[in-house]
């Protein structure tokens, strides 16, 4: 008997590779072929290493252009025509859109899952109309829809997008507790360090970052903001790579660019700073953060708080928000050595309990067993 396949498509390689490995993993273990699709940025080659089927996607993930948007659920259809998966899994927005569209031409069952649902429905202007009557068209053919918070299936909901009989909910992308967990600081250079993880965007916080550092540098002469991410020139609001050595010239500010094991950062820092006002899912860098036991600051926001409850592992702050940013970054300066292990504690035992990647894989398992 033919092993049967499963096809997992995301806007970009690294996404399916960094954030679904554990499930293709168990995946492969019960026989299913695995087959991706996506955008390449460099981490295609990570999926063939594994034996894993790799296809490149031509798709502008923040593009707007209906023909381009209709050449993509062409390419949707063709491969998914050619290769015959028995189940398409699929992440983020566009491939949740016209994905789910090309295989129900075809007759092949659909599990999404929506990862955050980013500017779009934070605005109320033509697009945001346009991408919500697209999400109701396409979510009529899904057999499930996973959602990441509470609050985008309340948006989903609340706007008839969807029927909350396919819903379902899982921790964000979940992460394996036996590779993120805590370790021992290896540089001891009496700086303290507060360590941002994400792509380098206004919308993630990172100008606030920058502003907060140039206010504290005279004061707290011995702390450094350190950036870890990329920077995509495509994205509106990006920060450039020039921009950002001016501001180093500046303030306590330091460029890591990108990291291919990020927890090498995370472990030398002291706490993670992460003040995003985007529609985060659930930010999965807070998530392997607190289980390596670092203390969080972070914006109640969408996402971000469903990882830090405040006061227990982390503190919030208020969206936008300079001085409430720099309030939480005091406050965390005049903790002692105790009380900021313990946040570090209180949020690993938080990800054990809530956050562990098997609860997601199993989520996923009896949805396509069913």
């Amino acid at each position: 008997m033919q092993n049967k396949k499963i096809l997992l498509s995301a806007n970009n390689a690294f996404v399916i590779y960094n954030f679904r490995y554990g499930l293709m993993k168990e995946l492969e273990k019960k026989g299913y072929e695995i087959i991706t699709l996506a955008g390449d940025d460099g981490t295609s080659q990570n999926i063939r290493n594994e034996g894993w089927k790799y296809i490149e996607l031509n798709i502008d993930r923040r593009g707007k252009n209906i023909i381009n948007d209709l050449k993509l659920c062409y390419s949707y259809y063709k491969v998914y025509k050619k290769e015959k998966p028995d189940y398409i899994l699929q992440f983020t927005i566009k491939p949740n859109i016209y994905g789910t569209l090309a295989a129900k031409l075809l007759g092949i069952p659909v599990i999404n899952n929506v990862t955050g649902l980013g500017d779009v429905f934070s605005a109320n202007n033509l697009t945001s109309k346009i991408v919500k009557s697209l999400y109701k068209i396409s979510f009529k053919y899904p057999k499930k829809v996973f959602f990441q918070n509470d609050d985008d299936l309340k948006i989903f909901l609340d706007n008839k997008l969807i029927d909350g009989k396919i819903c379902g909910r899982i921790p964000g992308s979940g992460v394996d507790i036996d590779k993120f967990k805590p370790l021992k600081k290896e540089v001891n250079d009496k700086k303290f360090k507060f360590l941002f993880l994400g792509r380098i965007n206004e919308n993630k916080g990172v100008r606030l970052i920058n502003e907060a550092s140039k206010k504290l540098k005279y004061k707290y002469p011995d702390i450094e903001f350190q950036l870890l991410g990329k920077v995509y020139i495509e994205e509106q609001k990006h920060i450039s790579k020039e921009e950002l050595k001016n501001w180093e010239k500046e303030s306590n500010i330091k460029y890591l660019g990108t990291s291919k094991d990020v927890r090498r950062e995370i472990k030398e820092c002291d706490c993670i700073l992460f003040p995003s006002y985007y529609r985060e899912g659930v930010p999965r860098s807070l998530i392997e953060s607190a289980a390596m036991a670092k203390p969080i600051i972070t914006t109640d926001n969408v996402g971000c708080r469903d990882i830090v409850n405040d006061k227990y592992n982390g503190f919030l702050t208020k969206p936008k928000d300079l001085n409430s940013l720099i309030e939480k970054i005091e406050q965390v300066l005049t903790m002692s050595e105790i009380e900021l292990n313990q946040l570090g504690v209180n949020g690993r035992l938080k990800v054990e309990t809530e956050f562990d990647e098997k609860i997601v894989i199993q989520k996923y398992i009896e949805a396509i067993e069913n």
